[in-house]
């Protein structure tokens, strides 16, 4: 793993090695601080949730002894001891009339009495098991009441408890819990019992949600037995709760982590904590360190970002800055200050180096340009055109006064022609005279070869006197008749205006030129060019408008065998040349 992050940093960009330094420096710290301030604060809160839940344990332990020992007090009163317990005997042993409508009269006063001075006891009544009966009720009771039926919790000598279950009071639904203990009255032959019934709801411990709704309860009996139980998918009543995982009171089961507080009287009270919420102020604590290391993890790499941008601009203008060197055609621009000292120096010393390349450059395309020029003028003036062209005027004359008419007509049309192509009128010209130029050199070509040239000559009149450079078009024509022509074939030259550029085309239907031809007529040097008539080729067009027009125009050769050769030269529309 060590080696796989050496190689990985050794092979990153400057960026991502600045990121991952930053982040690490950070991000390393942070981490060993979260995962101990983990474990101190799962410590701190499983104690303190512990102490919470043990505590409310306790109170509803005292809560549920308090109400029991409450029920077995009245019912010790309404038992034989008691004083209502010996009158009731006496009511039931009486014949007299009288006597026992003044013991009814009283059992019912200090019933009454006794429910006023006990306002959590509920139904009281005397029932008989035998029976099935019941007498002197404090209360009106259910008409399916049930009493041999209800959840023990806790028996003893002569005494039941039961419950948590719901009242047999017709109008009370609440949850209670009762005691029933035997009278054994001497004057009655059937076993008579004291049924008590305490609100349940006067103990609000056991429901009293201390973990904001998430707590629940489960009420033991003395063999474990479940009697009450608030979960009732997960620990049914009456099966019996497995403590043996348990530690010390507390263990986890079926999804919840619970906690047991068992009673003097053998009964217990289990606590349940789904386990999602036992842990909610952990996973809550979890989410704020995600959410802060997030946040570290954001600034960091912010830092890291403004860092890699202090060294990354400064080498952006260094690559700008040398390319612009590159680039011929990139004008100087001042270096903008980047306000770190160092790097504004070293830029500085950079530009005062650009600019002496810059002039050096300069100095090398005026000599070269000199150079071109030269070379062209030696193309052009090989041939002393003034004697020249005095010579074939004293020829014209001759084949006139000898009636020599084509000798006239071939004179008079190279005389034309050597004059515009030799005579020192400049290299500017129009279209016009070029249009005139290639006539002529048509009409010598044909009288040489004797044999009508079919070419089809276009012009827009509105080009007719853009100023071109000299002598372009013949090369491209006589390309066309020493490539392209045949007994049927034809040569069309169009000129015409397009988006503000002069399209010259020549067009044949001849025989085609491969892309290696193509390259010779484009490249080779003028001496080898010079097998086909006059010419000086089609590298002198290339050259020439790339003097004159540098990257504006351009020189195209498309051609396919067996179908025909098409020149396209463009030329940028300007009323004087860049280079006259």
């Amino acid at each position: 793993m060590f080696k796989l992050i050496v190689n990985y940093i050794q092979q990153a960009t400057m960026k991502k090695r600045i990121m991952f330094i930053f982040a690490s420096g950070t991000l390393v710290p942070f981490i060993c601080v979260a995962l101990l301030s983990y474990h101190t604060m799962s410590s701190i809160l499983s104690g303190n949730l512990e102490s919470s839940v043990r505590s409310n344990l306790k109170q509803a332990e005292l809560s549920l002894e308090k109400t029991i020992s409450n029920l077995n007090h009245v019912s010790q009163q309404l038992a034989l001891q008691g004083s209502i317990g010996k009158k009731v005997d006496s009511l039931l042993s009486s014949d007299n009339q009288f006597e026992r409508a003044v013991l009814t009269e009283e059992i019912n006063t200090e019933l009454n009495l006794i429910s006023f001075t006990n306002p959590t006891i509920g139904l009281m009544m005397y029932y008989s098991q035998a029976k099935g009966t019941y007498m002197f009720n404090s209360t009106i009771v259910k008409e399916d009441y049930e009493i041999n039926g209800l959840p023990l919790l806790a028996e003893y000598f002569r005494i039941s408890y039961f419950g948590p279950h719901i009242s047999n009071e017709r109008y009370n639904d609440e949850y209670v819990i009762s005691a029933l203990r035997k009278v054994d009255l001497p004057g009655d032959p059937d076993d008579m019992y004291v049924y008590v019934e305490s609100g349940f709801k006067m103990t609000p411990s056991i429901f009293e949600n201390k973990l904001e709704g998430a707590s629940y309860y489960l009420i033991l009996d003395n063999d474990k037995r479940i009697a009450y139980s608030d979960v009732p998918a997960d620990f049914a009543m009456n099966q019996y709760f497995n403590d043996s995982r348990g530690n010390n009171g507390s263990g986890l089961l079926n999804g919840y982590y619970w906690f047991e507080s068992t009673s003097n009287q053998g009964w217990s009270v289990v606590s349940l904590i789904p386990k999602d919420e036992y842990n909610k102020e952990k996973n809550r604590w979890v989410i704020q360190m995600i959410y802060l290391f997030l946040l570290f993890l954001a600034v960091s790499l912010l830092i890291a970002w403004f860092l890699w941008k202090m060294v990354y601009i400064p080498l952006q203008q260094f690559n700008h800055q040398i390319k612009s060197i590159t680039q011929r055609s990139t004008a100087l621009a001042e270096v903008p200050r980047i306000k770190i000292p160092e790097f504004d120096f070293l830029l500085k010393q950079l530009q005062n180096m650009k600019n002496q390349i810059s002039e050096l450059i300069q100095e090398v395309e005026v000599k070269e340009k000199g150079r071109a020029d030269l070379e062209v003028e030696k193309l052009l003036y090989q041939i002393n055109p003034h004697f020249l062209m005095n010579t074939l005027d004293t020829v014209h004359w001759l084949a006139v006064m000898n009636g020599q008419k084509d000798i006239d007509r071939l004179v008079v049309s190279l005389n034309k022609l050597l004059y515009y192509n030799l005579g020192k009128r400049g290299q500017v010209s129009t279209i016009r005279e070029e249009i005139d130029s290639i006539r002529q050199y048509l009409t010598l070509q044909q009288i040489r070869y004797d044999f009508a040239f079919d070419v089809r000559i276009h012009v827009d009149d509105d080009v007719l006197d853009i100023a071109i450079p000299r002598f372009i078009l013949q090369p491209i024509l006589e390309n066309s008749l020493y490539h392209g022509l045949h007994d049927e074939g034809y040569i069309q030259v169009e000129v015409g205006k397009d988006e503000g550029q002069i399209i010259i085309t020549v067009y044949d239907n001849g025989a085609g030129i491969s892309e290696e031809e193509i390259a010779k007529l484009l490249h080779q040097k003028q001496v080898e060019q010079q097998k086909a008539g006059m010419g000086i080729g089609m590298s002198y067009v290339k050259r020439m408008i790339e003097n004159q027009y540098g990257g504006l125009a351009s020189l195209e050769i498309q051609s396919e065998l067996g179908k025909g050769t098409t020149v396209f030269l463009k030329l940028p529309s300007m009323e004087v040349l860049p280079n006259d």
